[in-house]
Order: structure tokens, then sequence, then C-alpha cells
């Protein structure tokens, strides 16, 4: 199984993130999941720079 930028569970992740709930290091190490909130997450950042 892989994650993707459309999936429901790294839409999740990345809000709680985002919300403070957990820290990037809290997202389990499960398939691609950490890689996938990461990209989305540096992605926003970016975007939020520019």
């Amino acid at each position: 199984m892989t994650f993707n930028k459309e999936s429901g569970l790294v839409k999740l992740w990345v809000k709680m993130v985002q919300d403070g709930t957990y820290t990037r290091d809290q997202v389990p190490k499960m398939f691609n999941l950490q890689e996938v909130v990461a990209d989305v997450l540096d992605e926003q950042a970016a975007e939020d720079v520019a």
C-alpha cells in the first residue's frame, strides 16, 4: 500500500501537524505516510512564503 497527497490519512496527519497536535517526527512510519505528509507540509510552507 502506498499513500498519495489525496489520501484521507495523509490529509488527516497534515492537519494534525499543522494544528500542533503532533510533530512531523510523530507521524507513523507506515509505508510512505511520513514521506508524503512531509512533502505536503513542505509544499504548503513554500506556497506560504511565495
